[in-house]
């Protein structure tokens, strides 16, 4: 019988992956915030990364180094890595039914080794449920009535998603790590922000340049206040407790929000947990404005016929550099 060459076959036997785990006698420290609490990571965002789509981005904020390395070979903190493709706009088929607008449809997907459970290869309720969020903050930024009878896709893979909270916890028996919900947050703002990089690269009318941002209420366990503080562009494994949680989908110049997200019990933070959203979106604008801004000189270069080696490069903030974005 001739073998199947059109797919790859699994071995025969079954296999077991390595495992590398510390020493039971050894207590892995739990890793903690250096940033000030109104102080944002580091962005990676660059546009036209897929040549076959309509419009393209990839947006990364790679993890924190400990000041002090351990002997540990899994890492403290995982980072965000998403790439996002737009397709479109297109013609709807024939026997749709006619759209005076443009129809914009979302798919947000975890890659299986996206986290530390692997997840399937079906869609669950999470990522339905990013997709809607991420659908209604791009309706309020596109200029759908320039494209009747007419799709837009924008699909999302999450590469590498944020955790819940620190796998030390749940390695403890205290659970911290397995349950939460709060790594959704963070990667439904990047999600936002690297659709919105996205469309304009496909050269798809919008009113404004839609950012997402999170806050946090935390409560760690040396904190020196009993209600918690508010921090921007929070990283679950760093705090022991985060009580709740917003993410908006912020328009600068027009100073609106077209999608926002809360979570939890936020108590008398909840005015103030808002504006902490709102600005981290505001920072991560600053890498979204250069973004495009190298991406349009970048074509009128070539468009213009002059040579541009470094038109391709589109980092937060020159060659090779990403943007450190202050309060």
């Amino acid at each position: 019988m001739q073998a199947d060459r059109r797919r790859l076959n699994a071995p025969a036997g079954g296999t077991t992956p390595p495992t590398f785990a510390a020493s039971p006698n050894q207590t892995p420290p739990r890793p903690t915030r250096s940033r000030k609490p109104d102080e944002h990571r580091k962005i990676f965002l660059r546009s036209g990364i897929v040549p076959s789509a309509s419009g393209s981005a990839y947006y990364e904020i790679p993890p924190q180094s400990p000041k002090q390395q351990d002997s540990l070979l899994i890492p403290q903190s995982s980072s965000l890595k998403i790439t996002c493709t737009v397709h479109g706009p297109r013609p709807l088929p024939r026997n749709a039914a006619f759209s005076p607008n443009l129809l914009l449809s979302t798919h947000v997907k975890f890659a299986p080794f996206a986290t530390r459970t692997r997840r399937g290869y079906v869609r669950d309720a999470a990522e339905r449920d990013l997709g809607v969020h991420l659908e209604t903050a791009l309706r309020g930024v596109v200029i759908g009535e320039r494209w009747p009878k007419s799709g837009c896709e924008v699909v999302i893979t999450v590469l590498e998603g944020e955790e819940d909270g620190w796998w030390g916890d749940a390695r403890s028996g205290q659970g911290g790590g397995k349950a939460g919900g709060w790594g959704l947050m963070g990667v439904l703002a990047g999600c936002v922000t690297v659709a919105s990089a996205a469309l304009v690269d496909a050269g798809i009318d919008c009113v404004d340049l839609v950012t997402g941002g999170v806050a946090a209420v935390v409560q760690d366990g040396d904190g020196p206040s009993n209600d918690g503080i508010v921090v921007v562009d929070p990283t679950p494994s760093q705090h022991s407790e985060i009580r709740a949680a917003c993410v908006v989908g912020y328009l600068q110049s027009r100073d609106e929000v077209t999608e926002m997200w809360m979570k939890g019990d936020a108590g008398l933070h909840a005015e103030s947990l808002v504006d902490s959203a709102v600005k981290a979106a505001s920072l991560a604008r600053i890498v979204l404005a250069e973004v495009v801004k190298e991406a349009v000189e970048a074509k009128m270069s070539i468009g213009l016929g002059t040579s541009n080696t470094n038109g391709s490069v589109r980092e937060a903030e020159g060659k090779q550099k990403d943007v450190v974005m202050t309060g």
